[in-house]
């Protein structure tokens, strides 16, 4: 490498082959469709409350204050490994090159979650403001700045004070952002430049400080690998990650459950299922989070046709992965030392997976209660959920 920016290049490319090579499982076919139907119900409702909402509805606050967290949350990208504690000290003077390109790629790859926001926000503004076109625009450019100045500060924070009580310091720019944007809201721009000013000089507060301290090589690396071990997990969710290992929970609070299963010979491999499925946090978070997301679509989309579809493809989402992980145990379990039929085990998991989707159909069902014909919801789960078990590898 010539320089810190061919280092950076370098990491680069291959953090963003690493991350397409998951993404591609994760955006699947099923995935689309569900995410292009609740995209169209959620505009077609949000469409429909514009049509009545009350004049007096304060969408600046609320917008001020959506806006400003998401701004506050700014963690850098700094793609740093452990070995550069040690081969990065003698470029340490040079590093600000290094750290340039990192916040660039910070600002950009989270930017337009906070200009999507925004925008989507703009209809509710012409609906119960008086602002004009350029107004609202002139805010628009006023958060993408702002969010520039957010990630320089996040960054300069966790340089100058090794990441201790980063927590402080975004919720003093959440507080500064929000009143600038609210300021902006209320055509009171100059008022909001005024706010803008205030944040920067807190940034050049902590630049300053960080000034001739030593790169906190321990934070960022911390920092880096908490972030990609995050996208493993979700990515673990839609298929292996051979480097991931999940984590085990005792969760004795649940040991109730075990008593569904009867005490048994022929019941040893569904137990053992059964438990697995309850302790590891793979598995169980995996069921957890589609079934919060299939009930929270059934609860607030109220088109009938959006909530069996999208209920029916995270019915098979869920059957397919959770089926897959139980049967994926590669290692050695003291069960293979008994004289257990072959099929024991995929049955068991057969029987563990329905027990877990008939539990997903009555949480599922119960929050699509205030629909019209709510128990179709339920049908298109146990069904698409039966389906898959039998049809899957």
């Amino acid at each position: 490498m010539k320089n810190l920016r061919d280092v950076w290049s370098s990491r680069f490319m291959h953090y963003i082959g690493e991350v397409q090579k998951y993404m591609q499982f994760i955006f699947t076919g099923h995935i689309a469709i569900v995410l292009v139907f609740l995209i169209g119900a959620g505009g077609y409702q949000y469409s429909e409350w514009l049509k009545v909402v009350q004049t007096d509805f304060p969408a600046e606050i609320i917008i001020a204050l959506i806006v400003g967290i998401l701004l506050a949350f700014s963690r850098p990208t700094t793609l740093l490994r452990e070995p550069d504690q040690v081969y990065l000290l003698p470029l340490e003077s040079k590093i600000s090159q290094y750290f340039n390109k990192a916040l660039a790629w910070t600002y950009w790859s989270q930017v337009w979650i906070v200009a999507i926001v925004y925008i989507v926000c703009i209809p509710l503004l012409k609906a119960v403001t008086e602002l004009t076109t350029i107004d609202i625009w002139t805010v628009f450019l006023l958060v993408i700045v702002l969010k520039y100045i957010s990630v320089q500060g996040e960054f300069n924070y966790r340089y100058s004070e090794r990441g201790n009580m980063v927590w402080v310091d975004r919720l003093i720019r959440a507080i500064v952002f929000a009143a600038a944007i609210y300021l902006g809201l209320h055509a009171q721009l100059l008022l909001a430049v005024v706010v803008t000013v205030i944040s920067v000089i807190y940034i050049i507060v902590f630049r300053k400080k960080s000034t001739g301290e030593p790169v906190p090589y321990e934070h960022f690396v911390k920092l880096e690998q908490n972030r990609m071990m995050s996208f493993y997990r979700f990515a673990n969710y839609f298929t292996d990650v051979p480097h991931l290992h999940g984590s085990i929970r005792g969760r004795s609070w649940m040991d109730w459950l075990y008593k569904f299963v009867p005490y048994g010979k022929g019941n040893a491999q569904k137990y053992l299922v059964f438990r697995t499925f309850v302790r590891t946090d793979d598995h169980f978070y995996l069921w957890l989070r589609l079934t919060a997301i299939s009930a929270i679509i059934a609860a607030f989309v109220d088109i009938p046709v959006v909530t069996w579809i999208a209920a029916g493809a995270l019915s098979f989402a869920t059957t397919i992965q959770l089926k897959q992980a139980l049967l994926s145990s590669g290692e050695f379990r003291m069960d293979m030392l008994y004289p257990l039929p072959d099929n024991a085990r995929p049955l068991a998991v057969k029987q563990v997976v329905r027990l877990a989707m008939i539990t997903q159909a009555i949480i599922v069902g119960l929050c699509a209660m205030t629909q019209p014909m709510f128990y179709i919801t339920v049908i298109v789960v146990l069904v698409i959920s039966e389906l898959t078990s039998k049809v899957s590898k």
